[in-house]
């Protein structure tokens, strides 16, 4: 067992202080206003990955890693700031980079890499913003975790992200939300092969359905979620 595995599990972990359990990437108001059930969460699981974090956020992953790979720290924060702009609804935008920003700090204060340090740099100096893929690409290349396995460990966490919200929503019991991960195993797959070697210039996405649901999110008067 290599110590860049025992990494990856601790980057996936819960445990992590990232803060990403706090997301529902806009299922909270599908879930209040009852435009959601049991049966259509996998279909939006599966739209987030082809449409929206895989060929944006896994894009924006795999150049931050290579760049990190590569010494080159105006690479990963070309790569920061283009998913930053790609973000279209500041609450998600915003989370993003929270959550990215402890991200890196926390492994920055346990990894000696140099260019994880000029990044943690680059963020705290306000050049960089740390959205979240990029911050995990740049701490991936540092810990040795291999760029694809880096890339399936977001998309796998983002889809337990969104497996937990809906459990603590109430849309899924435990059992379902498992049945749902392993059932979304070939989108992953698929995500991770076609985005995380593409060149930065290649990212998109094209959900406009969730992002105004995500926007809707931001006018509700009470919330579980941060997003």
């Amino acid at each position: 067992m290599s110590t860049e595995f025992l990494s990856m599990l601790q980057l996936a972990d819960s445990f992590f202080p990232a803060g990403t359990y706090t997301m529902s990437n806009g299922l909270e108001a599908l879930s209040k206003r009852k435009k959601i059930k049991a049966d259509e969460l996998q279909v939006l699981v599966r739209t987030h990955l082809e449409r929206q974090v895989g060929p944006a956020d896994c894009c924006a992953l795999g150049a931050a890693y290579a760049s990190a790979k590569a010494g080159d720290i105006e690479g990963a924060i070309r790569a920061d700031q283009a998913l930053y702009a790609a973000k279209l609804v500041e609450e998600v935008r915003n989370a993003s980079a929270r959550s990215g920003a402890n991200l890196v700090r926390c492994v920055a204060a346990f990894s000696n890499d140099a260019l994880l340090a000029e990044y943690a740099k680059a963020v705290n100096e306000k050049r960089a913003a740390g959205m979240h893929p990029v911050a995990l690409g740049v701490a991936c290349a540092a810990l040795g975790i291999p760029k694809h396995e880096a890339g399936a460990m977001f998309l796998y966490s983002f889809c337990v992200g969104m497996a937990g919200a809906a459990l603590r929503l109430g849309v899924i019991d435990h059992v379902a939300a498992q049945k749902m991960l392993h059932e979304l195993g070939p989108a992953i797959t698929a995500a991770v092969k076609e985005n995380v070697d593409k060149p930065l210039d290649l990212m998109w996405q094209f959900a406009p359905a969730i992002d105004i649901t995500q926007m809707e999110h931001e006018q509700l008067d009470s919330k579980m979620f941060i997003t």
